[in-house]
């Protein structure tokens, strides 16, 4: 096989088969009967499943603490989280720029393999296209996910006073991107947070009931996901500034770019949505799992209805944040 991509690797023939061989099996560890099959057939193993797909074209393809691979697979199991789904199997479409560096292939079907291996999913279908060269800027990836709901998790309403958790500090993807991106001369050990979040459902199985929402905080990041979420559920959000856990390098770097890293995208946090007066209890609970040592209780819903988010400043004041307008990073995911 070359070493690099050809547009015959995307024909359907001798090649294709040579490149789902050599690199996607060879990484994915993928044991079923019929590998990368057209369809996958399978039993329900609850009648409640979670289903969902996402798209992928991340620039710069590889960042501090992960690349469009591991991404690719943590955003898919993430978002399955967010419906309290323990994730079981996915499909991963390749759409590949001629020329591109199957090495490169290599590392990100390996990253791949290893999320799911550590996850306990499998990747069961897939697709494989090859464009010319100038039509995808290297490589993206489209991944869907099917996983089973927990019996403990269930859509509730959301009410005022209900109290608002995120599971780590924030901002950290976004600003990795932008690092890497631009090759900001800017010395600092920021890395994405780019991990998959699918043991959350296990970590907090008793406490789900008690769980009204999650909600991964991606493009946008938590300023604009609560934006959303107030503006569904008809109240405000306040969020109590000196409570938001942000790492000093990131409030550094982001001071010196003029950005807000409250609107800069998490790839590896979820925003928990608790009834109220159980999120104490949650927040210890979360702090004794591995990955959660960084989630604080930021805010609660309040009874008025003008369903803005706002922030009880460290000054005293309060400091209104609308949804974001346009795009602060592009492409970040």
């Amino acid at each position: 096989m070359t070493n690099k991509i050809r547009l015959y690797h995307g024909d359907g023939g001798v090649k294709t088969g040579e490149l789902i061989n050599q690199v996607f099996l060879k990484y994915y560890g993928n044991d079923t009967e019929v590998p990368l099959s057209d369809s996958f057939v399978f039993d329900p193993k609850s009648s409640r499943l979670a289903y969902t797909t996402d798209s992928f074209v991340v620039q710069p393809l590889f960042f501090r603490g992960g690349d469009i691979g591991k991404l690719a697979i943590c955003g898919t199991l993430n978002d399955l989280a967010t419906a309290g789904a323990k994730p079981f199997y996915l499909s991963a479409g390749f759409i590949i720029e001629e020329g591109f560096d199957i090495d490169d292939l290599c590392r990100i079907a390996q990253s791949m393999g290893e999320v799911c291996k550590a996850n306990g999913v499998k990747i069961v279908t897939g697709d494989t296209k090859v464009v010319e060269k100038g039509c995808a800027d290297g490589l993206f990836i489209n991944t869907s996910g099917i996983g089973v709901v927990s019996d403990n998790y269930a859509l509730s309403e959301i009410k005022p006073g209900d109290e608002i958790i995120i599971t780590g500090t924030i901002a950290e993807h976004g600003t990795a991107i932008l690092l890497d991106r631009y090759d900001l001369a800017i010395e600092t050990n920021i890395t994405s947070d780019c991990c998959a979040l699918s043991h959350l459902i296990i970590d907090l199985n008793e406490d789900l009931p008690y769980i009204k929402l999650m909600k991964d905080p991606t493009r946008g990041g938590i300023a604009t996901v609560l934006n959303e979420i107030a503006a569904h559920v008809g109240y405000n959000v306040e969020l109590i500034e000196n409570t938001i856990p942000i790492n000093p390098q990131v409030i550094a770097v982001n001071q010196v770019l003029g950005i807000d890293p409250l609107y800069l995208a998490c790839e590896g946090r979820m925003i928990l949505v608790v009834k109220e007066g159980f999120g104490y209890k949650i927040l210890q609970d979360l702090k004794k799992h591995y990955g959660y040592k960084d989630a604080q209780m930021i805010g609660h819903f309040t009874k008025s209805c003008r369903k803005i988010v706002y922030l009880q400043t460290d000054i005293g004041g309060k400091r209104v944040l609308p949804s974001l307008e346009g795009q602060t990073v592009p492409r970040i995911c």
